[in-house]
């Protein structure tokens, strides 16, 4: 029996297609993304039903982004050697099966292994995998690109926790959960298989020109261990806010709703801040775009300490999401200049899991800071800390990059 043809590929770089592809790829993410912010919204009914400490209560959190970061990186090989649309469906199809039986749990234990093993790595491939795949069909706008399909995690960020507190408080955490699973599984089954054709790797646009990758005073493993380090210590410091806003503002006294609408408005700060540092990095460089957002971080990050009255706190998270919104982008579009199409996959997908490494990690340990402190005031000045080492990383990446011009076919 023949085997089914392949789709075939299409070299409309930067064509029509390449821009519907984009925006079912953003509709795509910002569906999936439940699977990353949805623990955060629930954090505290979680840990006031399981009746664990705030530590403890972060550890579903902590396995999700565990098992999101290793789906970016298995999910990444799988997109280099099968395409997009087959590892995109199987996650599809777990992240769904995770919500509905992380709606059943019957304790804080059971909950983050579901969290870990099928809400992160399913939701792993509307992140890296994605980036790595829309980066193939743009050329002379794959900054562009590249941001926009970013942001569609945090379009998630501000549509899912501005949401999920009105349907808690109907029904509360567990038939949210179940909602969710359902809205998955109807949803982003048709968009995958709207993505089916190839990517056309090692094509060119119409216009001839393609950007070859860039002369670099790095190794390829010493670059990819540069970005990996610097993708770690960026949100290590980012999740401080990230994570432990809502708990944050519970125990200021502003209940779960207005701390939901705090990260909602930072993420949506993130999107917009994700959209500019596309125009700006192909314009300017991804390199430098990475170092004037990862300086605004660290800048915004001391805001929070001496400014916790409502409104201020309002005012700060959208200076966050300002910020931050577009660094995590800049390492994808650092892969795609200076390394192999060929390995954008894996490659993305290695930095994409430091990243998210960085988020676990940062959020788990802003948990134990505040058990040990009473406060959230040390977890905050521990992330300019990492953010210090991130800084200091691109600025070495900045320091030995050299730009050339494009290469014309």
């Amino acid at each position: 029996m023949n085997a089914p043809a392949r789709p075939p590929v299409s070299v409309d770089i930067d064509g029509s297609y390449a821009w519907l592809r984009l925006a079912v790829s953003v509709l795509l993410a910002t569906i999936g993304g439940a699977g990353m912010w949805a623990v955060v919204v629930v954090l505290p009914a979680v840990q006031e039903e399981f009746g664990v400490d705030r530590a403890d209560a972060t550890l579903p959190y902590t396995a999700t982004m565990v098992g999101f970061a290793l789906g970016n990186v298995f999910m990444g090989r799988a997109v280099d050697r099968y395409g997009y649309w087959l590892p995109a469906l199987v996650s599809s199809i777990m992240l769904a099966g995770g919500f509905l039986l992380a709606a059943r749990a019957s304790s804080i234990t059971e909950f983050g292994i579901v969290q870990g093993v099928l809400i992160g790595t399913g939701c792993s491939a509307i992140f890296g995998p994605l980036i790595a795949d829309i980066s193939h069909w743009f050329d002379r706008r794959r900054g562009l690109a590249v941001s926009l399909a970013a942001s569609g995690n945090y379009l998630a960020g501000a549509v899912w926790p501005a949401i999920m507190p009105f349907i808690m408080a109907g029904g509360g955490w567990r038939f949210t959960y179940a909602a969710i699973g359902i809205i998955c599984l109807v949803t982003m089954v048709p968009l995958v298989l709207l993505l089916r054709r190839a990517a056309p790797i090692g094509k060119t646009s119409e216009a001839g020109v393609h950007h070859a990758p860039r002369v670099m005073p790095f190794s390829p493993s010493a670059l990819q261990g540069l970005l990996i380090v610097a993708g770690l210590s960026c949100c290590v410091a980012m999740s401080m806010p990230q994570v432990h806003i809502v708990a944050y503002c519970m125990d200021l006294g502003y209940g779960v709703a207005r701390g939901s609408e705090m990260l909602s408005i930072m993420l949506a700060g993130g999107v917009v801040s994700r959209i500019a540092s596309g125009f700006i990095a192909d314009r300017i460089g991804a390199v430098k775009t990475l170092l004037i957002g990862s300086a605004l971080q660290g800048l915004s990050l001391l805001f929070y300490i001496p400014f916790d009255g409502l409104a201020s706190l309002y005012v700060v998270s959208l200076v966050f999401g300002l910020s931050q919104g577009g660094i995590v982008p800049c390492y994808a579009i650092i892969v795609r200049q200076y390394m192999p199409a060929a390995e954008a996959g894996r490659r993305i997908g290695l930095v994409m899991m430091a990243t998210i490494v960085g988020m676990a990690l940062g959020g788990w340990m802003s948990g134990w800071i505040y058990d040990q402190t009473g406060s959230y005031a040390i977890a905050f000045l521990n992330g300019v800390v990492w953010n210090v080492l991130n800084l200091a990383a691109i600025l070495l990446l900045f320091w030995r990059s050299r730009p050339t011009r494009p290469v014309f076919a």
